[in-house]
């Protein structure tokens, strides 16, 4: 599988798994039937309240054309609305496990997926083909508006166990050392023990003093190196944000 490495706002570099296109697609036609449904039942309900017809025949064309672009408006800017409130997906989207990511490690904004739904006027045009080629000849499987906007879509799909997740195994009398770690966020910590387990296998001492470092800058903290190794140091702080967070296992 194809894989792309997002660079952090913490400066570090996370591998994903690009969607693949058959993903895609089916997350498409998820959507597009979750859309049909809602026209089917709109237009079933309208034609069992009143003569839809004879109602559509008494307008003029362009009265006509604004009464059903309102009423389908959701249908329209669904993509728009999902993405933004789900952070990158769509009941299609989810369901498959894919997701849009900004290639650069920051959160897209409301103006990402904005474009990204103005340009599906063109992706989606010649029957989706414009999109497939776009997507199969980019590097980072891309259609026109993941390139214009700068995102990528990923699987979220994954073989996982605790040691590739934030969790870490604590003892009942587990005493926390640093409680300025709630300031943290899960991905934070994710990123935090991804690099520190990679740094410990390599026994890389840059990466993990420059970890050190990084996290005493965040959260201000200064401990004493007589007392506590940076290793000992990055091992209190992962433990004590699944502490206080309530994340053990």
């Amino acid at each position: 599988m194809n894989q792309i490495a997002i660079n952090t706002s913490q400066n570090v570099n996370v591998n994903f798994t690009l969607a693949g296109v058959g993903e895609r697609i089916i997350a498409f036609f998820i959507d597009w039937l979750i859309k049909g449904i809602y026209l089917f039942i709109l237009f079933w309900f309208l034609g069992s309240i009143m003569d839809y017809s004879e109602f559509m025949n008494g307008m003029d064309n362009w009265s006509a054309g604004a009464f059903l672009l309102i009423i389908t408006f959701p249908a329209h800017i669904y993509t728009l609305v999902l993405e933004s409130l789900m952070e990158g997906q769509t009941f299609g989207k989810k369901l498959m496990k894919i997701k849009v990511v900004k290639i650069d490690g920051y959160q897209a904004s409301f103006g990402d997926y904005l474009m990204r739904w103005i340009f599906r006027l063109v992706d989606i045009s010649v029957f989706g083909i414009v999109a497939l080629v776009s997507i199969i000849a980019s590097k980072n499987h891309q259609r026109l508006g993941d390139i214009a906007t700068g995102t990528a879509v990923i699987s979220l799909k994954s073989n996982v166990n605790i040691s590739h997740t934030i969790l870490e195994q604590l003892k009942e009398d587990y005493v926390p050392t640093f409680p300025q770690v709630i300031s943290l966020t899960d991905n934070d910590v994710r990123i935090i023990k991804e690099n520190f387990q990679k740094a410990l296998k390599s026994d890389d001492r840059q990466i993990i003093t420059r970890l050190s470092n990084k996290i005493k800058s965040i959260l201000k903290l200064e401990p004493d190196p007589q007392e506590l190794t940076e290793r000992q140091f990055i091992n209190i702080i992962i433990k004590d944000y699944n502490f206080y967070t309530g994340k053990d296992s």
